[in-house]
């Protein structure tokens, strides 16, 4: 049996260990490597790299995207989606989740992996019809967890209606290290029975679990498997590459990833992680192994983020009364999984209860859109007083109310009809507005070379500095093509789109 890697060091393992702060120039020289590999996917997009781009990375996450996939032509590229909610904090409209999707797939994402934190179908069915509606795979992911209200069966019935939506592969997305060697041999056994697609598994060390779980599920048969080169796995990463390609073909079975090429990008990553370490951004408290994960299950980002916030408000001495918090405000919310965006909103409001003194004394927005049902229906039943306290209902809407919205899409392109805008830009202003306009400013500065892309030639900066990027659409490119030839002085055919700008 032919098992694949995807390999998650530009996504995941950055995320996990380095809070995604790792730029695009420390990873560039390789990535032309990373494409000899001969990974199943690479992970390299979504998820937290969106907003980091913007928010610590003066990076434009679009542009970081085509880069990635201009190095790497030959290579599968694979991102994560929050579903409705795209990679922000709450649900979108559905024009803006078929534009993003879109856009996604046009800058080069072929598989786009989709979950939703509720495990809710509802919200990921627009977001699965659009990547298959524009020619990417659409990978469902289950939101794996331990609770009074989740089981195997339940989680072979959502397998099922992933499928009959069109996934194109179920992913087990274990995002605390929380399954069992045993649970997953027994979940994937049946999941190969019930479903005729493809199954991936995807988890964390932070439990110690991983390795172990990794192994019984090759014994199940599963058909990827996630994992990080060997200098950024372990801990709140993922197992390492060339340790699970040599269990893999251990146990007779066919990994066709290239382990020199392996141990070239390894060699290259282990510099970036030095001078991570030696910045003090790879705290290596991240690479511990934490076993009360098991019992409370919060995942190790989690944990990075509940430090920071109670650090800053110097109230870092009652985290233990917050983790002891946390299950409880769980419960209250009916056992949903705890991954972005309700890991979030499980840690700050456990924080607001544990500083007031009272339980819900001070509720944020998020937790009062929650039980208006915003987020979609959670798995289990919820604290009924406190629901009815809240937003004066005790039952939740049997309906999508993001499908409700106006269509934000319309809204912001009319919002800002006299900048110019392309598409890209658009749609980071939708999802981080504040970020966004912060990062335009500074990026059609004239002290800021455009986007990502430096212009070496000085008769070229004098000229290029003039212009703003815009994100051309298609009818648009031959006419702008052949402006800019005279600009830059190029032939037609030898201009890039990347080089194409439009007078402010």
């Amino acid at each position: 049996m032919k098992i694949g890697i995807t390999e998650t060091i530009l996504r995941d393992a950055n995320q996990s260990l380095v809070a995604t702060r790792m730029p695009l120039d420390s990873f560039e020289p390789i990535l032309n490597r990373m494409d000899k590999a001969g990974y199943y996917s690479i992970e390299c997009w979504g998820g937290a790299v969106f907003d980091s781009c913007l928010r610590y990375l003066n990076e434009d996450p679009w542009e970081r995207l085509k880069i990635i996939r201009k190095h790497m032509p030959n290579s599968k590229l694979q991102m994560l989606l929050r579903g409705q909610s795209l990679l922000g904090y709450r649900h979108y409209s559905d024009d803006v989740v078929r534009k993003f999707i879109f856009n996604s797939v046009e800058k080069g994402i072929d598989i786009i992996r989709i979950f939703d934190a509720l495990n809710d179908i509802k919200n990921i069915e627009v977001a699965v019809e659009e990547t298959l509606r524009c020619g990417a795979e659409p990978s469902c992911a289950i939101s794996y967890t331990v609770s009074p209200v989740h089981d195997i069966d339940g989680y072979l019935s959502l397998a099922k209606s992933m499928e009959s939506i069109g996934a194109s592969s179920i992913c087990i997305k274990d995002m605390s290290g929380i399954l069992t060697p045993d649970i997953a041999f027994e979940l994937i056994s049946r999941l190969k029975s019930t479903v005729k697609l493809p199954i991936v598994l995807h988890s964390h060390c932070t439990t110690g679990m991983a390795y172990m779980s990794y192994l019984k599920a090759i014994e199940a048969g599963v058909d990827v498997i996630d994992t990080a080169v060997s200098s950024f796995s372990g801990g709140t990463s993922q197992p390492a590459t060339e340790v699970m390609i040599k269990v893999i073909q251990d146990h007779h079975n066919e990994c066709h990833v290239n382990t020199q090429v392996v141990k070239e990008i390894n060699e290259h990553f282990s510099k970036v992680k030095k001078d991570f370490i030696d910045s003090g951004i790879l705290d290596t408290r991240v690479l511990e192994c934490i076993p009360t994960t098991l019992i409370d299950q919060i995942p190790g980002g989690m944990y990075s983020n509940l430090i920071s916030q109670m650090k800053n408000e110097d109230i870092l001495d009652r985290f233990d009364e917050v983790l002891e918090e946390i299950p409880q405000v769980r419960k209250d919310l009916g056992f949903p999984p705890l991954v972005t965006p309700i890991s979030q909103m499980v840690g700050t409001q456990s924080i607001m209860n544990v500083l007031t003194g009272k339980r819900y004394q001070t509720v944020i927005k998020e937790t009062h859109n929650y039980f208006l049902g915003e987020y979609g229906r959670p798995p289990g039943k919820v604290n009924e007083e406190l629901m009815i306290r809240l937003v004066g209902q005790k039952e939740f809407a049997n309906k999508r109310l993001s499908k409700e919205m106006e269509p934000q899409y319309k809204l912001t392109k009319e919002k800002y009809a006299d900048k110019n805008y392309g598409r890209s830009d658009l749609l980071s202003l939708i999802l981080f507005p504040e970020l966004t306009r912060e990062f335009i400013k500074k990026r059609d500065s004239d002290n800021l070379y455009l986007g990502i892309y430096k212009v070496k030639k000085v008769e070229q900066v004098e000229s290029v500095k003039k212009y703003k990027k815009i994100d051309v659409e298609d009818k648009l490119k031959a006419v702008l093509i052949a402006i800019m030839s005279n600009y830059l002085d190029k032939p037609v055919s030898n201009i890039d789109l990347d080089e194409i700008y439009v007078m402010r």
